[in-house]
């Protein structure tokens, strides 16, 4: 009870807020309560594109440089913070904020926590309208497995997670994503006793999600993993084709105490014929 007297009192304004948007779109507009759930769910994702997009590109700087941040992860895996440090010097170099990927994430989470509150008063107080959704959800309001339309919701919201998921690790290992993939059907017994409204917006949330990889894919081109932009201080140089075993032919100075390298010779030493002088035999 405590507890969640601390988590709904900074939510307070911003559960208001969405009652006030419910109601608008409900009264004003003339959605459904469901539909005005969806509605909402539209709306909170358009305000968050700015950071979605800065999401996307972290995602992209992340796997053009994942060989070079595993080539650091190589080197210092005996010391983990050495590790760290290299790893976060080279982000400073490159311009890359791993942090970027995961904001869209995390401003969403209050939204979803004020919402539960906002549907949690519903229940208690139902308002004006009809709270089915689709004719097999008597009222979003309700625990989801209230009724036989909830399981049906809990197949999609696995199904959409999965999807979301897929496009959204692309940056990590194979074991992470397996893990990733499978955490829906972890969290589906926790989210089957949220109200049904709460998994409808996170399952259109996550269609959002799946709708904006597919396009992500196909305006953006993909780059070939170890094709860089530019290089950073731990990169080493390529020799190229000139320096290949060249004595110094591209300034490069001998080392001290060396011996110094023979000027290579482009013909061989013309030979001169000496004319005899006259009156010699």
């Amino acid at each position: 009870m405590i507890a969640s007297l601390l988590i709904a009192s900074p939510l307070t304004p911003l559960e208001h807020g969405l009652r006030h948007v419910l109601n608008w779109l409900h009264t004003t507009i003339g959605l459904p309560w469901a539909w005005a759930i969806v509605a909402l769910t539209v709306i909170v994702r358009m305000i968050l594109v700015p950071l979605t997009v800065k999401q996307i590109h972290s995602m992209q700087n992340l796997q053009r440089f994942a060989p070079q941040m595993k080539e650091i992860q190589k080197k210092y895996k005996a010391d983990k913070q050495k590790q760290n440090e290299e790893l976060m010097k080279f982000y400073r170099e490159n311009q890359i904020n791993p942090a970027a990927s995961c904001l869209p994430m995390l401003l969403q989470f209050p939204v979803f926590i004020a919402l539960y509150y906002v549907l949690r008063a519903f229940a208690k107080h139902p308002p004006k309208g009809d709270l089915s959704w689709l004719h097999f959800i008597p009222s979003i309001a309700d625990h989801t497995t209230s009724h036989w339309g909830g399981f049906v919701l809990l197949v999609v919201y696995v199904a959409s997670q999965m999807a979301s998921t897929l496009y959204m690790s692309a940056t990590v290992d194979k074991t992470q994503r397996i893990i990733f993939m499978l955490m829906p059907l972890v969290f589906v017994f926790v989210i089957a006793r949220f109200p049904a409204g709460l998994v409808l917006y996170w399952v259109t949330t996550n269609l959002w999600t799946v709708g904006q990889g597919l396009i992500t894919r196909r305006l953006v081109p993909k780059t070939p993993v170890g094709q860089l932009e530019k290089k950073s201080s731990r990169t080493p140089p390529k020799a190229s084709d000139s320096d290949e075993g060249d004595g110094g032919g591209n300034g490069a100075k001998p080392e001290a105490g060396g011996p110094k390298p023979t000027p290579a010779r482009s013909q061989a030493p013309r030979k001169v014929r000496r004319k005899k002088k006259a009156g010699r035999r």
